[in-house]
């Protein structure tokens, strides 16, 4: 990765998890948490000690979460096939449904400015044979992304034109949605990260994606302050343009899920893969921090 964009070596901070995922950097404890899936647990680092603890077991396997503005965590749930609300170890519901129907496994979570909740809804939690949830039957036709809005509690399909939508993150400015695509090729499409106008509320396909390898699919992403995409792409971490163009790519020794900017200044981005955490310092922050 250029020197532009990163600064010093690549540390591992855990070693131990089966599927390491879902990371957030959390400001009120000055830690890192993050889901090892399988496992039903989540673990915080704290880099001021250099320790990590188990923070919760029994979680019904939680995945991808993001910092609302008050400083709660809202978490994916593959066991209940909800989003949550972690409020300093209280856990609450905040959408399980669709009309009707249940939701599939929602994996991965941002909160926009407005306070609107947009998430994914693979079927990774409910497949046959899964150790990332319970087995069980898809109730809506699709895998969706979703907008939620609290303060009415209305539920909205925001997208409805991906495969498998995974990772997700808005532009600086929200004008525009990037969601990764997880199971393309089955489909006669490519792996990819898919880029979406938002106006009021409402999503348009763009024509623009970013296309991965078929080994490598691209899986959790975050956007810098510049506007460019840090996304998973199988053993590496991959920094992207808005236009597209390969900007940097960071090897790691295992398949990387997940990633997320923090630390004291936000200048670190910790990294979720497979077995491990890991940390390296950069030179840009989070689009929403």
């Amino acid at each position: 990765m250029g020197p532009e964009l990163m600064t010093g070596r690549v540390e591992r901070l855990f070693n131990g998890t089966v599927w390491a995922e879902g990371p957030v950097w959390v400001p009120s404890s000055q830690a890192v948490r993050w889901s090892d899936i399988p496992n039903d647990r989540i673990l915080e680092f704290y880099p001021a000690t250099g320790m990590t603890r188990e923070y919760a077991t029994g979680v019904e396997f939680t995945n991808g979460r993001t910092l609302d503005a008050d400083g709660s965590v809202v978490q994916c749930s593959h066991g209940q096939r909800r989003i949550e609300r972690d409020r300093e170890g209280t856990v609450t519901a905040l959408v399980d449904s669709f009309g009707s129907r249940r939701l599939n496994s929602p994996n991965d979570v941002v909160i926009a400015r407005d306070g609107t909740i947009w998430f994914t809804d693979p079927p990774y939690g409910i497949l046959p044979g899964t150790v990332e949830g319970h087995e069980g039957e898809q109730e809506y036709a699709g895998c969706y992304v979703f907008r939620y809005e609290p303060a009415t509690d209305t539920l909205t399909d925001a997208i409805k034109d991906l495969i498998h939508p995974n990772g997700l993150a808005f532009s600086p400015d929200e004008s525009v949605l990037y969601v990764a695509d997880t199971a393309g090729p089955s489909h006669g499409v490519p792996l990819r990260i898919a880029a979406y106008d938002v106006s009021d509320g409402t999503c348009t396909a763009t024509g623009t994606f970013i296309a991965f390898d078929d080994n490598h699919p691209a899986d959790g992403l975050r956007v810098d302050v510049e506007g460019r995409i840090w996304t998973s792409a199988g053993p590496s971490v991959q920094v992207y343009s808005p236009s597209a163009e390969l900007l940097a790519t960071l090897p790691l020794p295992e398949r990387v899920s997940n990633l997320c900017f923090g630390g004291p200044d936000g200048h670190d981005l910790f990294i979720t893969a497979t077995t491990s955490l890991y940390r390296v310092r950069t030179t840009t922050r989070d689009a929403a921090q």
